[in-house]
């Protein structure tokens, strides 16, 4: 078996992690790879190294060690490439990782084929100037349009396969998967979903109204989202957390489900309703 760890060696904690993941592993016949610009920070214990562009393809599995931006990140692109992902938390809360930082031992589970394949739906965004497409994102969590650099409102308007769903003035909207209901969507105030449904949800950031609420719609649907500000305020449309890219009332954006899924590699037993009491509901108390 052969694992590509995605992760920032430059941080600490991920290097102690990985370097524990390596002894640990280190009485097995697995292959473990990581980004050549790492070869001087573990290269007295390692010495298998790729160009970064190479790790993905090289690999049965994906490793990333670090927060849910990392995991979340590293699972995007596995889906791309028809690989799983396994997450180790080295972050904060690791909502999608697999095991913690002292559970490293769990990993020979793995190479014993004892986990299972948690498929998670994505959304795809595509960026239309003038109708024609510019830009186009998947997305694990969310894509969220939002007002440029001034504190003022901008509106919004969402339809549904061609009818009118949804206006609202607000400092913007998130839509998200399953997956991302548990982030900023949560934040926001939006319901938590179980990432086996299929569904997008809509949630306005600060809206200016006293009455709004989130709406579910089938991922089957296609959204179209359309945004008017003031000539100085330009909204933009930031894809799970990455580079925002700045759209104008000339700019559509077309929300749909991907083609892909996100695969993560699941080892304890704990189901969706546990992790989140575990690392929300608890951890807040």
């Amino acid at each position: 078996m052969v694992f590509s760890v995605f992760t920032n060696l430059k941080e600490k904690n991920s290097e102690m992690i990985a370097r524990e993941m390596l002894s640990v592993l280190s009485d097995t016949d697995c292959k473990i790879y990581f980004s050549n610009e790492y070869a001087g920070i573990i290269g007295d214990i390692h010495k298998d190294f790729l160009p970064e562009n190479e790790l993905m393809k090289k690999c049965d599995i994906a490793v990333a060690i670090g927060g849910d931006g990392t995991t979340m990140k590293t699972a995007k692109h596995a889906a791309i490439s028809g690989k799983p992902t396994l997450g180790i938390n080295g972050g904060r809360l690791g909502f999608l990782s697999c095991i913690e930082k002292n559970e490293l031992e769990l990993l020979k589970k793995v190479l014993n084929g004892e986990y299972e394949l948690d498929e998670r739906m994505m959304l795809k965004a595509e960026i239309k100037e003038n109708g024609k497409l510019v830009k186009t994102f998947h997305c694990l969590n969310d894509a969220v349009l939002s007002r440029g650099v001034f504190a003022r409102l901008i509106d919004i308007k969402i339809t549904c396969e061609g009818r009118e769903l949804w206006s609202v003035r607000s400092d913007g909207v998130i839509i998200s998967t399953p997956t991302g209901s548990t982030a900023y969507n949560l934040a926001a105030g939006g319901p938590v979903i179980s990432p086996d449904m299929q569904c997008f949800i809509i949630t306005s950031i600060c809206p200016h109204s006293l009455m709004d609420r989130s709406i579910v719609v089938n991922s089957g649907s296609v959204l179209e989202v359309f945004t008017l500000s003031d000539v100085s305020n330009n909204a933009v449309i930031t894809c799970d957390g990455e580079e925002p890219v700045n759209i104008s009332e000339q700019t559509g954006v077309t929300i749909s489900l991907s083609p892909y899924k996100a695969r993560l590699i699941k080892i304890k037993p704990e189901n969706f309703y546990e992790v989140m009491k575990k690392k929300i509901i608890e951890r807040r108390v």
